[in-house]
Parts: structure tokens; C-alpha cells; sequence
């Protein structure tokens, strides 16, 4: 049987001590100019003090502009160097990888976070965005190449490039957004230009042992399973890309596409041909159970983010077959000791039933 405590290799990069990742996890916790701060830094290293193989930082913009929440940890200058430095040399030291994930929120930027009009791959009146230039849009893919070679120069052993969630990257990936005339878009291949452009970027000018993972949704946002799963073949192909990241938001739930047939989810992905590409998933993964599930169905790397809120050392108390996270919901205390600021704490109490009221 495959065990969550086997190491998993890349092509770049150290190797993971077994197939437990720190999902990247809104938090709110760092200083309003995106520099580190001392909460956040423990909500990390407390995560990889509790055993991940991989403890990956919150989605962390590589422009101001793409500024996504409150609180966000920033990449888009070397005034966040100094943080990011410190955050990395204490994760590798617990024989943990290191990870940035790089993000644009694109027409999700509150326009009070970066004072005018958020930017899109297309217009959307109700969130009041504009479609970029085609200069801008190179300047933002420069932009997450810059990002990547700055967190390199941290000390991380990888970034990770946010296509999911709605983000802008998804954004051009959306047919029904993204209508331009450009090479951005249009066809698949257009649309999908702009995440191949930073992966061909990164790959140009960071170092051979720069780890590069992709974050993608199969679903929902403007999603198309197929057209994923034909940009999750490319990504393979390329033999650029170490590690994709699927995020589910339910490992073992149904796709929704009628071109599906019913499948699974994980099913879906964890039978593709991926080659040296390793398969991380995402989604209601609360239990040991559920990741050695996930692992079973043929998956490489579970990535844990509700439970690692609850248990900072999730990965290391799963050696129990029985083991599970917290009942919901979790006194605010207990998150206290796990390591969650109080803007932290805040912010989770807006998801329903996680927090205990105040």
C-alpha cells in the first residue's frame, strides 16, 4: 500500500519527506505594505515545526495592483525581501520545502486595497473592472517572473503560480471573461498564454533547482474540465512544471461537466498521464483517512488546509490511521495555541461554523 510518509521526488529541487503540504491559506496576518509580520511568520513555521514536507505561504501578489485581501503577504519588491528571507531560512531549517505562491487577484482586488480600478482579462461591470492592455498584460506576466526570481533569491526551494479560485490567471483561462482580440485571447491556446509565458519565464532565469508548481481549478469560475485537463496535458508536456495542484474543493465529489460521464474528480486527474509531474490535491482532506484515500486513488501529495488551521502538526499526528481534525467549531483559544493571530481568528469566524462566537 502507498503510505503518507513516503518521500516524493521531483525533477527540481529537494526531494519532500512524505506527501503532506501546507495548503496556501488566506490569513490576513502581515503588515499593510505586505512586508512579513511576526504573526504570520509562527503561523508558518508552526506547520512545519508540525511535521509538512511542504509548507507553502498564503497566495502573495506580485503587484500592487493585484493586491487580493487585507493583510496579504507581498512579493512585488525587494522591500519584502528581508521577511521572506527570514520566513524561508526558518522553514528549510525544519527539513520542510519552502514555497511562495504567486498571485494576482486581477478583478477580485478591492478597489480600497488598490486605490482605482480593478484590472481583468476582460470587463466586468459588477465587480467594475477593465479589461488590461496588452502591455499591461506583459507587464504582469514579468511581473511573476520578477517574483519568482525574488523568492529564489530568498532562499525558497519553489513557487507556486495561482491559476485557480477565480485569480487573474483564471481569469484569462474564462471563456466567457476573457473575449479578447489579442493573442490572450480567444482560443484555448490564447487564454492560456499568459500562464505558459511566466512558466516558460521562470524556467529562462531562476536556477535548475527552483521547484515551479501550478495551482489550477477543474471547475467552476468559467471552468471547463476539459479545457483543464488539455492545460494540465501541456503543463506535463512542457517538463517545466514539478507539481500540479488541484484544487477540488472536494476530492471525491462528481464532476459537474456533462462531458464527464460522472467521474470523480481525482479520477479524472490522478489517471492522466502526468510523467516526472507529481499530482498534489486539494479538498475535504480532514482526516488520515481521507488523505491515504486520496493517495490511494493516485494522487502524490495531499494538500491539507482546514485541518492544518486546526492542528498544526496534522502531518505528524496522522501516523494514526485514526486520527482527525478538530470538531468544528474550534474554541478560539484552541486556535490561539495553534498558532492563529487574532485578525487570523477574525477572519476565520466568517466561515461558517469553524470558530467557536465570541
Amino acid at each position: 500500500m502507498v503510505s503518507l510518509f513516503d518521500s516524493v521526488t521531483f525533477a527540481h529541487g529537494p526531494a519532500m519527506k512524505n506527501r503532506f503540504m501546507l495548503a496556501p491559506l488566506t490569513n490576513q496576518q502581515s503588515h499593510v505594505d505586505g512586508t512579513l509580520s511576526d504573526d504570520e511568520f509562527r503561523w508558518l513555521t508552526m506547520r512545519a515545526q508540525g511535521g509538512f514536507a511542504l509548507t507553502m505561504t498564503c497566495a502573495s501578489h506580485v503587484q500592487a495592483v493585484g493586491q487580493g485581501f487585507a493583510g496579504q503577504l507581498g512579493c512585488f519588491g525587494d522591500q519584502h525581501l528581508e521577511g521572506l528571507t527570514r520566513l524561508a531560512d526558518a522553514i528549510n531549517k525544519e527539513d520542510s520545502l519552502s514555497f511562495v505562491q504567486l498571485h494576482h487577484a486581477g478583478r477580485r482586488s478591492p478597489k480600497e486595497l488598490i486605490g482605482g480600478q480593478p484590472l481583468s482579462s476582460g470587463v466586468d461591470e459588477k465587480m467594475d473592472s477593465r479589461a488590461m492592455t496588452t502591455g499591461e498584460v506583459e507587464e504582469m506576466v514579468e511581473a511573476f517572473i520578477e517574483a519568482a526570481v525574488r523568492s529564489e533569491k530568498a532562499g525558497y526551494h519553489g513557487v507556486e503560480l495561482h491559476g485557480a479560485h477565480d485569480y487573474l490567471i483564471c481569469q484569462f483561462l474564462n471563456s466567457e471573461l476573457n473575449i479578447r482580440t489579442d493573442k490572450y485571447g480567444g482560443s484555448l491556446e490564447n487564454r492560456s498564454r499568459v500562464l505558459f509565458d511566466i512558466v516558460d519565464g521562470i524556467r529562462a532565469r531562476c536556477g535548475a533547482d527552483l521547484n515551479l508548481a501550478v495551482r489550477l481549478s477543474p471547475e467552476r469560475f468559467g471552468m471547463k474540465t476539459s479545457e483543464i485537463v488539455e492545460v494540465y496535458g501541456r503543463l506535463v508536456d512542457s517538463g517545466k512544471v514539478d507539481m500540479i495542484d488541484m484544487s477540488l474543493w472536494d476530492c471525491f465529489k462528481v464532476a459537474v461537466d456533462e462531458d464527464c460521464d460522472g467521474k470523480i474528480l481525482i479520477d479524472i486527474f490522478a489517471n492522466l498521464e502526468r510523467g516526472a509531474t507529481k499530482l498534489a490535491v486539494a479538498g475535504k482532506l480532514y482526516s488520515a483517512a481521507d488523505c491515504q484515500r486520496a493517495v490511494d486513488a493516485g494522487a502524490d501529495i495531499v494538500a491539507v488546509g482546514r485541518a492544518a488551521i486546526t492542528n498544526h502538526d496534522f502531518a505528524r499526528l496522522a501516523k494514526d490511521p485514526a486520527f482527525a481534525m478538530r470538531t468544528l467549531p474550534v474554541p478560539r483559544a484552541t486556535l490561539r495555541a495553534e498558532g492563529l493571530s487574532e485578525s487570523f481568528i477574525g477572519y476565520m469566524g466568517n466561515w461558517p461554523g469553524f470558530a467557536e462566537a465570541e
